[in-house]
Protein backbone atom coordinates (compact mmCIF):
# COMPACT_ATOMS: atom_id res chain seq x y z
CA UNK A 1 0.00 0.00 0.00
CA UNK A 2 1.23 3.21 -0.50
CA UNK A 3 1.17 5.70 2.09
CA UNK A 4 1.53 9.50 2.28
CA UNK A 5 3.47 10.49 5.30
CA UNK A 6 2.61 14.69 6.21
CA UNK A 7 4.29 16.21 9.62
CA UNK A 8 3.75 20.36 9.69
CA UNK A 9 3.97 20.89 13.69
CA UNK A 10 7.30 22.34 13.43
CA UNK A 11 9.15 25.18 12.18
CA UNK A 12 9.91 22.82 9.53
CA UNK A 13 8.22 19.92 7.93
CA UNK A 14 8.34 16.71 5.78
CA UNK A 15 6.66 14.78 2.84
CA UNK A 16 7.16 11.43 2.37
CA UNK A 17 5.80 8.28 0.01
CA UNK A 18 6.52 5.06 1.59
CA UNK A 19 5.09 1.62 1.17
CA UNK A 20 3.81 -0.61 3.87
CA UNK A 21 4.67 -4.25 3.55
CA UNK A 22 2.62 -7.73 4.77
CA UNK A 23 4.54 -7.48 8.17
CA UNK A 24 3.01 -4.39 9.86
CA UNK A 25 6.32 -4.09 11.30
CA UNK A 26 7.79 -3.47 7.79
CA UNK A 27 7.92 0.11 6.05
CA UNK A 28 9.94 1.45 3.27
CA UNK A 29 10.15 4.94 2.47
CA UNK A 30 10.28 5.59 -1.03
CA UNK A 31 11.17 9.34 -1.05
CA UNK A 32 10.95 12.64 1.16
CA UNK A 33 11.16 16.15 0.62
CA UNK A 34 10.90 19.45 3.49
CA UNK A 35 9.22 22.03 3.90
CA UNK A 36 10.15 25.20 4.98
CA UNK A 37 7.83 26.91 8.00
CA UNK A 38 6.08 29.64 7.49
CA UNK A 39 5.08 28.97 4.08
CA UNK A 40 3.40 25.59 4.36
CA UNK A 41 0.19 26.89 2.65
CA UNK A 42 1.78 27.78 -0.79
CA UNK A 43 4.44 24.33 -0.34
CA UNK A 44 2.14 21.26 0.30
CA UNK A 45 -0.18 20.52 -2.29
CA UNK A 46 2.39 21.41 -5.22
CA UNK A 47 5.00 19.26 -3.31
CA UNK A 48 2.95 16.32 -2.89
CA UNK A 49 1.82 16.49 -6.65
CA UNK A 50 5.85 16.71 -7.61
CA UNK A 51 6.86 13.75 -5.40
CA UNK A 52 3.67 11.79 -6.93
CA UNK A 53 4.96 12.74 -10.37
CA UNK A 54 8.87 12.14 -9.58
CA UNK A 55 7.67 8.41 -9.19
CA UNK A 56 5.22 8.34 -11.46
CA UNK A 57 2.35 8.08 -9.52
CA UNK A 58 -0.74 9.95 -8.81
CA UNK A 59 -3.02 10.73 -6.02
CA UNK A 60 -5.53 7.93 -6.92
CA UNK A 61 -2.53 5.62 -5.84
CA UNK A 62 -2.65 6.70 -2.46
CA UNK A 63 -4.31 4.09 0.05
CA UNK A 64 -3.83 6.10 3.15
CA UNK A 65 -2.70 9.32 4.59
CA UNK A 66 -0.36 9.22 8.05
CA UNK A 67 0.03 12.58 9.24
CA UNK A 68 1.22 14.43 12.43
CA UNK A 69 -1.09 15.93 14.63
CA UNK A 70 0.43 17.73 17.25
CA UNK A 71 1.36 18.95 19.53
CA UNK A 72 3.08 21.67 17.71
CA UNK A 73 2.29 24.79 14.98
CA UNK A 74 -0.96 26.31 15.64
CA UNK A 75 -0.69 27.35 11.46
CA UNK A 76 1.24 25.05 10.34
CA UNK A 77 -1.08 22.32 11.95
CA UNK A 78 -4.09 23.77 10.54
CA UNK A 79 -2.76 23.93 7.14
CA UNK A 80 -1.55 20.71 7.33
CA UNK A 81 -4.21 18.83 8.85
CA UNK A 82 -7.24 20.72 6.21
CA UNK A 83 -4.83 19.37 3.28
CA UNK A 84 -4.99 15.51 4.14
CA UNK A 85 -8.63 15.96 5.31
CA UNK A 86 -9.37 17.68 1.50
CA UNK A 87 -7.39 14.71 -0.16
CA UNK A 88 -8.83 11.96 2.16
CA UNK A 89 -12.11 12.43 1.46
CA UNK A 90 -11.78 13.16 -2.33
CA UNK A 91 -9.72 9.74 -2.52
CA UNK A 92 -11.97 8.24 0.17
CA UNK A 93 -8.97 6.84 1.92
CA UNK A 94 -8.52 6.55 5.89
CA UNK A 95 -6.49 8.90 7.62
CA UNK A 96 -4.11 7.17 10.94
CA UNK A 97 -3.01 10.69 13.12
CA UNK A 98 -0.06 10.13 15.23
CA UNK A 99 1.74 11.71 18.35
CA UNK A 100 4.82 13.66 17.52
CA UNK A 101 6.10 12.67 21.27
CA UNK A 102 4.91 8.98 20.84
CA UNK A 103 7.04 9.18 17.81
CA UNK A 104 10.07 10.25 20.04
CA UNK A 105 9.02 8.34 22.83
CA UNK A 106 9.24 5.07 20.34
CA UNK A 107 12.55 6.04 18.20
CA UNK A 108 15.37 5.04 21.01
CA UNK A 109 13.97 1.47 21.21
CA UNK A 110 13.81 1.97 25.07
CA UNK A 111 11.42 0.16 27.11
CA UNK A 112 9.58 0.97 30.56
CA UNK A 113 9.23 4.02 31.14
CA UNK A 114 10.41 6.99 28.68
CA UNK A 115 9.44 10.81 28.86
CA UNK A 116 9.42 12.28 25.41
CA UNK A 117 10.07 16.15 25.11
CA UNK A 118 9.89 18.42 22.54
CA UNK A 119 11.01 21.97 22.61
CA UNK A 120 7.53 24.07 22.44
CA UNK A 121 9.70 27.79 22.36
CA UNK A 122 9.15 30.15 25.45
CA UNK A 123 11.12 28.33 27.73
CA UNK A 124 8.50 25.16 27.67
CA UNK A 125 8.54 21.44 26.57
CA UNK A 126 5.93 19.69 24.71
CA UNK A 127 6.12 16.19 27.25
CA UNK A 128 4.72 12.90 27.19
CA UNK A 129 4.87 10.05 29.86
CA UNK A 130 4.78 6.85 28.15
CA UNK A 131 5.29 3.18 29.40
CA UNK A 132 6.86 1.17 26.33
CA UNK A 133 6.02 -2.48 25.55
CA UNK A 134 7.79 -4.14 22.52
CA UNK A 135 6.21 -1.64 19.92
CA UNK A 136 3.53 -0.28 21.60
CA UNK A 137 3.74 2.94 23.98
CA UNK A 138 0.63 3.66 26.15
CA UNK A 139 0.68 7.52 27.29
CA UNK A 140 0.27 7.99 31.03
CA UNK A 141 -0.12 12.03 30.65
CA UNK A 142 1.08 15.07 28.40
CA UNK A 143 1.88 18.15 29.68
CA UNK A 144 3.23 21.96 28.64
CA UNK A 145 5.49 22.09 31.28
CA UNK A 146 8.86 24.78 31.70
CA UNK A 147 12.26 22.92 31.56
CA UNK A 148 12.50 23.11 35.03
CA UNK A 149 9.82 21.33 36.01
CA UNK A 150 10.34 18.93 33.19
CA UNK A 151 13.24 18.09 34.92
CA UNK A 152 11.90 17.25 38.55
CA UNK A 153 9.49 14.97 37.11
CA UNK A 154 12.37 12.87 35.13
CA UNK A 155 12.94 10.93 37.91
CA UNK A 156 12.74 7.39 36.98
CA UNK A 157 12.26 8.03 33.28
CA UNK A 158 14.48 7.79 30.24
CA UNK A 159 14.00 11.20 28.69
CA UNK A 160 13.97 10.93 24.45
CA UNK A 161 14.24 14.49 23.08
CA UNK A 162 16.10 16.25 19.90
CA UNK A 163 16.99 19.18 21.93
CA UNK A 164 20.30 18.83 22.66
CA UNK A 165 20.47 21.53 25.34
CA UNK A 166 17.84 19.42 27.33
CA UNK A 167 20.06 16.29 26.84
CA UNK A 168 22.82 17.59 28.20
CA UNK A 169 21.15 19.25 31.35
CA UNK A 170 20.04 16.04 31.47
CA UNK A 171 22.58 14.04 31.70
CA UNK A 172 24.86 16.40 33.93
CA UNK A 173 21.58 16.35 36.57
CA UNK A 174 22.28 11.56 36.00
CA UNK A 175 19.27 11.19 34.54
CA UNK A 176 18.90 8.48 31.39
CA UNK A 177 18.67 10.44 28.36
CA UNK A 178 18.36 9.73 23.99
CA UNK A 179 19.17 12.09 22.12
CA UNK A 180 17.98 11.66 18.53
CA UNK A 181 19.84 13.43 16.16
CA UNK A 182 16.35 14.57 13.77
CA UNK A 183 13.34 12.88 13.72
CA UNK A 184 12.31 11.57 10.43
CA UNK A 185 9.28 10.60 8.05
CA UNK A 186 10.52 6.71 8.43
CA UNK A 187 10.22 7.05 12.16
CA UNK A 188 6.98 8.78 11.65
CA UNK A 189 5.87 5.89 8.81
CA UNK A 190 6.74 3.21 10.94
CA UNK A 191 4.04 4.48 13.82
CA UNK A 192 1.58 5.40 11.38
CA UNK A 193 1.38 1.85 10.12
CA UNK A 194 1.39 -0.13 13.07
CA UNK A 195 -1.55 2.10 14.51
CA UNK A 196 -3.18 1.24 10.66
CA UNK A 197 -2.75 -1.87 11.04
CA UNK A 198 -4.80 -1.74 14.29
CA UNK A 199 -7.42 0.04 12.78
CA UNK A 200 -6.46 3.15 14.74
CA UNK A 201 -7.85 5.80 11.60
CA UNK A 202 -10.40 8.42 11.50
CA UNK A 203 -12.34 9.79 9.45
CA UNK A 204 -11.74 13.47 7.76
CA UNK A 205 -14.53 14.51 10.02
CA UNK A 206 -12.45 13.16 12.96
CA UNK A 207 -9.31 14.53 12.60
CA UNK A 208 -8.18 17.04 14.71
CA UNK A 209 -5.01 18.88 15.85
CA UNK A 210 -3.43 18.96 19.25
CA UNK A 211 -1.71 21.59 19.49
CA UNK A 212 -0.38 21.49 23.14
CA UNK A 213 -1.21 24.60 24.17
CA UNK A 214 -3.28 27.59 23.85
CA UNK A 215 -2.96 30.27 20.75
CA UNK A 216 -1.66 33.58 21.26
CA UNK A 217 -5.60 35.03 20.96
CA UNK A 218 -6.53 32.48 23.84
CA UNK A 219 -3.74 33.72 26.38
CA UNK A 220 -3.98 37.37 25.24
CA UNK A 221 -7.68 37.25 25.29
CA UNK A 222 -8.76 40.38 27.76
CA UNK A 223 -11.56 39.01 30.24
CA UNK A 224 -14.89 40.19 29.70
CA UNK A 225 -16.35 42.67 31.68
Amino acid sequence: MLILITDTSGKQGSIALARSQDDPNGVEVIDAAPLTGGTFSAQLVPQIASLLEKHQLTKSDIGAFVVVAGPGSFTGLRVGLAAIKALAEILAKPIVPVSLLEVVALAPGAKGKVLAALNAGRGEFYAGEYEIAGNTAHLLREQLLSRDDLMAGAKGFVISTPDAALAEIAHAAGISVSLLENITPAMIARLGVRKLSKGAIVSPEQLEANYGRRSDAEIFAKPNA
